[in-house]
């Protein structure tokens, strides 16, 4: 994650809450050390970002803060809004919804001229084929993946026979209309991916898996590459 986004990161945790959060929480979630999580914190301080902070309680962002306006171009706009719609008619329905507020809400923050690019629906995706549903609450997923749970899984393979696993999830990808749970399964020992259309329970273990997602993710793409090109 660059620096930039990491910083627009910070201010949305922080606006999402009203509790302090403590550096070693931020750096935790950002995946990133405690001085970098400093530093970053001194730059928004620089920005005059209305942030305090004492030790020992954490971070708060004040009260009636908000980000600046949004300036998009229309083709950023036009990007963001296939991309939101495509999202609507492929994830799961929380996400759906998700992106449908999107929608909604880039279409007030930008200017007049440019909302019927979004209004009008004058992009969208279309699909051939059916979507796959799936036994289990993709939100309990998507939570596992950003606060690092282990999982518990029951999986059906393919040759229909079911299997038990203990899985660190790192992130759902899609081809097509199917969607991939990829992560690293502790029963084979290495990287796997998940029909999520097969997976027959999904449960949220209370533990959080041992290392930094990004790492595992990197892994994970050095493995594939290397399959790829055997």
């Amino acid at each position: 994650m660059r620096r930039t986004e990491r910083l627009f990161q910070i201010i949305q945790i922080l606006r999402s809450t009203r509790s302090p959060i403590t550096g070693r929480e931020l750096a935790g979630e950002l995946e990133v050390s405690l001085s970098t999580l400093y530093r970053d914190m001194a730059e928004l301080h620089a920005q005059r970002i209305p942030i305090t902070g004492e030790a020992g309680v954490g971070y708060v962002l004040d009260d009636g803060y908000d980000m600046p306006p949004l300036m998009l171009t229309a083709d950023e706009l036009e990007a963001a809004a296939l991309g939101a719609a495509w999202v609507a008619s492929e994830a799961d329905p929380s996400l759906a919804r998700a992106a449908r507020d999107l929608v909604s809400k880039l279409s007030l923050a930008i200017p007049k001229e440019l909302r019927p690019v979004v209004l009008d629906g004058s992009t969208k995706p279309i699909q051939t084929r059916a979507r796959v549903s799936e036994s289990f609450d993709s939100a309990l997923l998507r939570h596992a993946i950003r606060e690092r749970y282990r999982l518990q899984l029951i999986y059906t393979d393919r040759d229909g026979s079911r299997t038990d696993r203990i899985v660190w999830p790192l992130l759902i990808a899609f081809l097509d209309r199917t969607r991939y749970l990829v992560g690293w399964c502790e029963t084979k020992d290495d990287y796997r991916h998940f029909k999520t259309e097969r997976v027959v329970e999904l449960k949220v273990l209370g533990q959080k898996y041992p290392g930094r997602r990004a790492a595992l993710l990197k892994g994970w793409e050095d493995a594939t590459a290397k399959r790829m090109e055997s």
